[in-house]
């Protein structure tokens, strides 16, 4: 019998493949000291205006500014902040799962007030 983890990895190992011309540019600041530009896409403009869609590149920018990942891949195998059981992967693979379409983040960058570039 497959776990809920297992099952999304499937289903989105199955997606992966698809192409996601849609998404949208998500911006966090925290606090006025930190911020976060975050690039994720989709499949459709439908699951664009999905709040589901919506909440997961909220969640994800706030990772970003918490956590300060160097790439993609450190951002991926990261522990969840809202849920340390599970990766950032798991988390893309489970919306993927629950939304029916292939969800990648394509880029982001963090700004911390006063670091060095």
């Amino acid at each position: 019998m497959r776990t809920t983890k297992s099952l999304s990895q499937a289903i989105a190992q199955k997606k992966a493949e698809r192409s996601t011309n849609q998404g949208l540019v998500e911006a966090y600041v925290h606090a006025g000291k930190i911020g976060v530009l975050l690039e994720i896409a989709c499949e459709s403009d439908f699951v664009v205006r999905n709040a589901e869609f919506k909440d997961l590149a909220h969640n994800l920018a706030m990772q970003i500014a918490s956590m300060n990942p160097k790439d993609l891949p450190e951002l991926l195998a990261g522990s969840y902040i809202k849920d340390e059981a599970m990766t950032i992967k798991d988390l893309i693979d489970q919306a993927t799962a629950k939304i029916g379409e292939n969800i990648q983040i394509k880029r982001f960058i963090r700004y911390e007030l006063g670091e060095e570039l």
